[in-house]
């Protein structure tokens, strides 16, 4: 049997973040990497069948916020992560650098 005062911990957590990501929605729009900054006509596009659990940094405008997401692909110096929070699903293209693995637990 797990612990659960643990497991309530990560469920506000959660919940928290998805309350600071909606909040960060309602002031400006999510920004994405534009396709000049991805040049995928000349880099390469790897696209994960298993995508690989991170926390990134994205901006809703001009407010950063760190998110755990998942990565779903990329390109030798950028991440395209999807994240969720309530019953929204958002995704977009941040620099590598934006992006740490979520170690095992």
């Amino acid at each position: 049997m797990g612990n659960p005062g643990a497991t309530l911990s990560a469920y506000r957590d959660m919940r928290s973040q998805h309350d600071v990501i909606l909040s960060a929605a309602k002031r400006g729009p999510l920004q994405t990497l534009t396709e000049r900054e991805l040049d995928i006509r000349e880099q390469p596009v790897t696209i994960y069948p298993r995508p690989a659990s991170v926390r990134a940094w994205v901006r809703f405008g001009p407010e950063a916020v760190r998110v755990d997401a998942k990565v779903m692909r990329s390109t030798p110096l950028a991440a395209g992560i999807e994240f969720r929070a309530g019953d929204q699903t958002f995704r977009c293209w941040v620099w590598g650098n934006a992006v740490q693995p979520i170690p095992d637990v």
